[in-house]
């Protein structure tokens, strides 16, 4: 009989991606593959070790899991990703349940390593370079919709970031090779591919020796049964010209941009190892509205970063209202070890980092209220990803909203519409961040 492996993946749509190639492997080795982890012989946990919040979350399935172990339920408990990576020597020493642990160069070696954990005892940690970029993947999401990783590591020494701690230094991969596993997963009934890198407008300088993200999209479109292209994790830096342009020219790429900003104030900028202020943000932001019609942008901030007075605070208040973004998320700094910024004097208190990102959350959702408002009345085309039966109704997104971290389309229909297909909706109402409307 074969050993069942269940995963859980938690963190970004990066370590999601690395979870399918690593279960693929398993897969193609013999593995039963199981969709719950708990009902598994082995349960793998692809651990996030980002901020706080995201490293609890990992040790607190982790614990779930263990308990799971101890009443029998499963054999063995392996943990990977980054937070594996980042504290491989703690990790059995705190949680002696885990009978592996694995960082991310090893992934591509999980067929022999789960071997090793039937026998006893395992953990292996190459180097980071090591960890695949391409590959077989076990898809985690619906046959309709898939992300599509365009490199690995990050070189932008953010002062506040583990990433390049734990994922290493930038590297792309080859656009022939972006493009063969683009058309696999078209040609598999994708409609939408969601680019993802720690920084894809960074794409191409280390292997090309200049910004290639434009030209990767250029042949991306070509692609004749892809409806959707969409471009995450952007760094301001590099959004140049001619991306704007083939964004605003081609007809696949949705108008959505992803920009984490981090902050406004130049003062806060300079102490985070970003570059620009609040005059210079503006005004590309007021460019690529002006080049890309109808643009959709994104923002991720920080609140509370070390040294922040409430007159930075304040800056980054009013930057929010004045922009208008139509998507943002803000987040308390997370003082993590080994990088820059947890040195730094003047490290803001809990609560008063919490208070400031809840104050800018909340301005955001009275903008994204008077946005959604706006829509109402508009027809628009909708992914249709569910059913909600305790709504009873249908549920998607259309071009403005990004899988998994954006609002939904809920919408009624007299025909029931199949997953995957696409549907014109006339917004009617708009609560909370969702759009509300009817099937034309």
């Amino acid at each position: 009989m074969a050993i069942k492996v269940g995963m859980v993946s938690l963190g970004c749509a990066k370590n999601q991606v690395d979870g399918e190639m690593l279960m693929a492997k398993l897969r193609e080795a013999g593995f039963e593959l199981s969709d719950d982890a708990a009902l598994a012989d082995v349960a793998i946990v692809n651990t996030c070790g980002f901020i706080e919040s995201a490293k609890q979350e990992s040790i607190d399935e982790i614990l779930e899991l263990a308990t799971l172990k101890k009443e029998g339920r499963i054999k063995k408990l392996i943990v990977t990703g980054c937070l594996a990576e980042r504290y491989r020597e703690e990790i059995h020493k705190e949680l002696p349940e885990v009978d592996g642990v694995f960082g991310i160069g090893a992934n591509g070696e999980i067929a022999g390593l789960v071997e090793e954990v039937l026998r006893g005892f395992a953990e292996s940690f190459p180097e980071k370079e090591k960890l695949p970029m391409e590959g077989s993947r076990e898809l985690s999401t619906p046959s309709w919709f898939a992300y599509l990783k365009i490199a690995e590591g990050c070189d932008n020494r953010c002062a506040y970031c583990a990433i390049p701690l734990i994922r290493g230094g930038y590297r792309s991969r080859p656009m022939e090779s972006i493009v063969a596993e683009a058309k696999a997963l078209v040609e598999n009934g994708a409609k939408e591919l969601t680019l993802i890198a720690q920084d894809t407008t960074r794409y191409g300088l280390d292997l090309y020796g200049k910004y290639s993200l434009a030209a990767l999209l250029t042949e991306l479109c070509r692609i004749e049964k892809l409806h959707w292209l969409r471009v995450l994790y952007c760094y301001p830096d590099a959004i140049t010209d001619e991306l704007l342009e083939v964004m605003a020219r081609e007809e696949k790429i949705v108008k959505y941009i992803d920009l984490p900003l981090q902050h406004a104030s130049g003062k806060v900028l300079r102490a985070m190892n970003r570059r620009g202020d609040r005059e210079s943000l503006t005004a590309l932001l007021r460019k690529i509205r002006e080049k890309v019609s109808g643009v959709v942008l994104r923002t991720t901030l920080i609140a509370g970063f070390p040294g922040e007075t409430e007159e930075d605070f304040a800056e980054l208040v009013e930057f929010v209202r004045e922009i208008g973004f139509d998507r943002l998320g803000c987040f308390p700094y997370s003082q993590e070890e080994g990088t820059p910024a947890a040195a730094l004097p003047d490290q803001v208190p809990e609560d008063v980092k919490a208070r400031r990102a809840e104050i800018v959350t909340e301005t955001q959702m009275e903008i994204a209220d008077r946005l959604g408002e706006a829509r109402v009345g508009e027809t628009v085309e909708v992914l249709v990803e569910g059913f909600d039966r305790y709504a009873e109704c249908w549920f998607g997104r259309s071009a403005a909203e990004a899988p998994d971290v954006d609002g939904k389309i809920f919408f009624t229909a007299e025909e029931r519409p199949a997953f995957g297909a696409l549907v014109p909706v006339e917004i009617e109402e708009a609560i909370d961040g969702d759009l509300f409307g009817v099937r034309r």
